[in-house]
């Protein structure tokens, strides 16, 4: 592989089997292309010895809600972590290192931090990746709530993740079935470089919003509209060949795309 080595271990990590991949791991790897000090071991054992203040204070009797409780204790009350909402759309909130050193992060960091430590008590969870929202829930179904990383630990039932829905959207969304399911580690990933890939075209970073399609393409490489993305940023770069390669690719998955006109129109400029 000719990637520089901080793209090589998140690509090793995310191509092991999904029950193998270690979410804070491959978070970590990814963040070592902005951050080439940052030391993941480092952060993994922060991510072990919040666990182990929390093994401390658990009750003898571990029903779930109690073990929210005292975990939302540890990690809201005592740390301090918080929602970022008052700056959501900085880049630092979708990268695992700084919701850790800095306390605060959006919905998917924060959720991978309690996720990360629910694991290391033997209380695992699962990440529910909700429209425009991230929550999660401990891996028995019946248990029936879930939990908002976001909003200090809270815990909700359907109804109230249909009136966050409605909170978001500032209208009524019905709540569906699909809403509420768990998300396989490399869609996780994928959402996390999802938010940043967005933040950085936003902020007009061709550089940033490339690599992290890029490692959404390591995730997923036949994902359509991330190679239309490419391809267009390609071109943006007068990388002509790339371009064609991957708009061509767009146009084979999704022939009849709405923008599938505009798209044959640029590669015939190529």
């Amino acid at each position: 592989m000719d990637f520089p080595l901080a793209r090589q271990l998140f690509y090793r990590e995310i191509h092991r089997p999904d029950e193998d991949i270690d979410l804070a791991k491959a978070a970590l790897y990814f963040a070592l292309e902005e951050y080439p000090e940052l030391e993941p071991d480092a952060y993994l054992n922060a991510l072990d010895e919040m666990a182990l203040e929390i093994q401390e204070r658990l009750p003898q009797q571990r029903y779930p809600l109690r073990i929210i409780q005292t975990i939302n204790e540890y990690l809201y009350d005592d740390l301090g972590f918080k929602g970022n909402s008052q700056n959501y759309y900085d880049p630092r909130n979708s990268f695992l290192n700084e919701a850790i050193d800095r306390r605060t992060g959006i919905p998917i960091t924060l959720s991978l931090i309690y996720l990360e430590i629910a694991k290391r008590i033997d209380f695992p969870m699962v990440g529910i990746g909700m429209p425009g929202h991230f929550l999660i829930r401990p891996v028995f179904e019946e248990v029936g709530f879930f939990v908002d990383p976001f909003h200090g630990g809270e815990v909700l039932f359907p109804t109230d993740c249909e009136r966050r829905l409605m909170q978001i959207y500032g209208k009524k969304i019905s709540l569906k079935p699909e809403f509420l399911e768990p998300i396989a580690p490399k869609q996780f990933l994928a959402r996390m470089l999802t938010n940043l890939k967005m933040i950085y075209l936003h902020r007009h970073d061709a550089k940033r919003t490339l690599a992290a399609i890029e490692r959404i393409l390591l995730l997923f490489p036949d994902r359509p509209f991330e190679l239309r993305d490419r391809g267009l940023l390609y071109y943006q770069m007068d990388r002509r060949t790339a371009a064609r390669q991957d708009l061509e690719m767009y146009l084979n998955l999704l022939p009849q795309a709405r923008d599938a006109t505009a798209i044959r129109q640029l590669l015939d400029r190529l």
